[in-house]
């Protein structure tokens, strides 16, 4: 059964209208060339690439599983997201300026570049494949799941739906589509996270109140090596690594900068991007403790 009232369709209606809206003046502005379909003209402003960042990486199974893992090993996993802070300083002013001056529109094709078209060929494989066993399956699954959960869908209907709108609006109005597009859903995140995170604090008794609910040690983001899920060995050496590889290499997040207008905008971007990482720890993984 929906759990939709009239209110709820009417909102997620004008949504969609805007959503469709966006992408519909993306495709007016297209000028047929591929500068401006995979890196729209890079005129990107620095506020876009910083919303576009956070909302890239922010997707159903991310919403889904930090406020699943928040529910069963408390703010630890919260690491994640405090570290990308920081590495995405590298990215805008180590990975950045290499990216930008190089004039390439895929991580590939800088893989050509520097190496040779054999290092092209590896990387492309290998993100496609992991692409296409972790990230679109998993976040597929998780939106799919969402979705049935609020409008009594079927898990299928509800996955080829994402599908569908996901891929018209970027096919027709190319990287521009997505980035604006991403801007209104990091707003809307962000707002609905905010909105999620007041009212229940609020029917528990505030922070006081929830961390008198939940186990000994919940709040600590510091575990100790013997740790299960985040021993702070992992969190200090292993972390960094992947996370290095997720900001800075791939091309879902890189993409995103090398459409900016210069470097100083795309730096300012990751800044803006930091900055909104700091927030998950309260407006996603909190609700879900």
């Amino acid at each position: 059964m929906s759990n939709l009232h009239a209110f709820d369709v009417m909102f997620i209606a004008v949504y969609f209208i805007i959503l469709f809206g966006i992408a519909w003046w993306a495709a007016l502005r297209e000028k047929n060339v591929s500068s401006d379909y995979f890196l729209a003209s890079r005129d990107v402003a620095w506020f876009a690439v910083g919303a576009s960042l956070f909302a890239s990486n922010i997707g159903s199974e991310h919403l889904v599983g930090l406020a699943g893992t928040g529910a069963g090993s408390g703010l630890a996993v919260g690491h994640f997201e405090w570290l990308a802070c920081l590495i995405l300083m590298l990215l805008g002013w180590l990975f950045v300026p290499y990216y930008l001056k190089s004039g390439v529109y895929t991580m590939p094709e800088f893989l050509e570049k520097r190496y040779n078209s054999a290092a092209r060929t590896y990387f492309t494989w290998v993100s496609v494949i992991g692409y296409v066993l972790t990230k679109i399956s998993v976040t597929l699954y998780a939106g799919g799941v969402v979705i049935r959960a609020v409008t009594g869908w079927n898990f299928y209907t509800a996955a080829i739906v994402l599908i569908v709108v996901t891929g018209l609006y970027t096919i027709f109005g190319g990287l521009r589509a997505v980035v604006y597009t991403e801007v209104l859903q990091a707003i809307v995140l962000i707002l609905g996270s905010i909105t999620l995170m007041a009212i229940g604090l609020s029917r528990v008794g505030g922070f006081a109140g929830l961390e008198a609910k939940v186990p000994a040690g919940f709040f600590s983001m510091w575990k100790p090596s013997s740790h299960p899920d985040f021993p702070w060995t992992g969190i200090v050496f292993g972390a960094p690594i992947l996370g290095i590889w997720y900001w800075c290499t791939d091309q879902h997040i890189v993409q995103r900068v090398l459409a900016a207008k210069k470097i100083k905008e795309a730096r300012t971007g990751t800044i803006f991007a930091g900055y909104l990482k700091i927030l998950p720890v309260f407006i996603f993984v909190l609700p879900g403790i």
